[in-house]
Parts: C-alpha cells; sequence; structure tokens
C-alpha cells in the first residue's frame, strides 16, 4: 500500500505510560504523512471548542469523574470526521479497553476501512516507572510517586494491555522494542511497517 492511495495508513499505538508512545507516535505520523490522534488533544480540542460533545466532556472532567466510554468514542469519531484524517491517521490513547475497540471497529466498518497496523512498544515494567520518576523530578512533580505510577501501569495492564490480544488474532501487531534512543525506536516502528506494505509519504 502506497500513501496518496484513498485506502490511507491507518495506525494505532500502544504502550504503557513511560514507553514514549507520545513522542514515537508523532514521529510515525510525520513520517507517513498522517495526523496524530491522541485522546488528551481531542479531548481539549473538543473543549475548547466549545461543541456539544466538548461540553460534555468539561464538565465531566471538571467533576473528576472519568470520560465514559461512549462519549470518549464519540468524541474521536468526530476528530477522525474530519478531512485531514481521511487519507489515514495515528491513534494514541485510544481504544484504551476492550469496549472501545468494538466502537472503533463499528466506526470504521461503516467506513468500509480497518486499521493496517498496531504498534506496541514493549518496556520492561521498571524502566517504565524509571522513565516516569525522571520525568516527575525533572518536572517537579511531587505527586508522581513510585506508588502512584505503579498504579496506573497496573491500570494499563489491567483495562488496555487486553486490546493487544484482540488485535493479535487479527494478524496486525507488531511488538516493537521500545528500549534505546528516539531514533533507534523510530527505525525498528517505520522497518516493522514497511514490512507490512506500508509507505512512508514521500514527503517525510
Amino acid at each position: 500500500m502506497t500513501l496518496g492511495q484513498t485506502d490511507g495508513v491507518r495506525l494505532l499505538i500502544v504502550g504503557p505510560q513511560g514507553s514514549g508512545k507520545g513522542t514515537q507516535g508523532i514521529r510515525i505520523a510525520e513520517a507517513f504523512g498522517i495526523p496524530a490522534v491522541s485522546t488528551g488533544d481531542v479531548f481539549r480540542a473538543a473543549v475548547a471548542a466549545g461543541s456539544d460533545l466538548g461540553q460534555q466532556v468539561k464538565a465531566i472532567i471538571e467533576a473528576g469523574d472519568l470520560v465514559s466510554d461512549e462519549l470518549t468514542s464519540a468524541v474521536v469519531r468526530d476528530r477522525l470526521s474530519h478531512a485531514d484524517a481521511e487519507g489515514g491517521f495515528l491513534l494514541d490513547g485510544y481504544p484504551r479497553n476492550v469496549s472501545q475497540v468494538m466502537h472503533l471497529d463499528e466506526f470504521l466498518e461503516g467506513r468500509g476501512e480497518g486499521l493496517d497496523a498496531v504498534i506496541e512498544l514493549s518496556v520492561p515494567r521498571d524502566e517504565s516507572i524509571a522513565r516516569i520518576s525522571l520525568r516527575a523530578q525533572e518536572q517537579g512533580r511531587t505527586d508522581d510517586t513510585e506508588a502512584v505510577i505503579a498504579n496506573r501501569l497496573a491500570i494499563y495492564e489491567r483495562e488496555t494491555a487486553p486490546i493487544l490480544g484482540v488485535y493479535r488474532t487479527r494478524g496486525i501487531v507488531d511488538e516493537i522494542d521500545g528500549v534505546g534512543s528516539l531514533d533507534e525506536i523510530t527505525h525498528r516502528i517505520i522497518a516493522a511497517l514497511e514490512a507490512r506494505g506500508l509507505s512512508r509519504s514521500a514527503a517525510a
């Protein structure tokens, strides 16, 4: 598959906190000439736009509650309906559980599409904790204690890791070693995607 075809390139990047998936997601999206769509960015944009969906998200966040799977999926569907995502996209942070996988499947099937590949950034648990702790120190965030970080990783392992099992049965998961320099990891990801016949943007 080459970029520029109506089929597009649709990717999902998955990894625990501290895996570097946000940074790698942006790099890979740029390499393939597609928008990086992260849940956090989508929520912030919806709130800033003051749309009906944005107002619902704002009220929930201000109340300190978690945004439901249904509302999260609605906000992401709205973002993926924008013109810049017609030629493909890279999702980061969504779907975060099996329920959201079903919502995404339904949406993409309705457009005659599907994910081309799921990038799993594999990082040892102690490495994730060390990276997050270092980042917290650099940013002066005292709330990121080791116990808090361990709890976040436990939530990932319990809720998000199972979606990889779903995608593995479809044969679209590429497990990437997430330890190394930024460039080394980026090259590993691109090599795996190109091995699937997914071509980078000529402009990259």
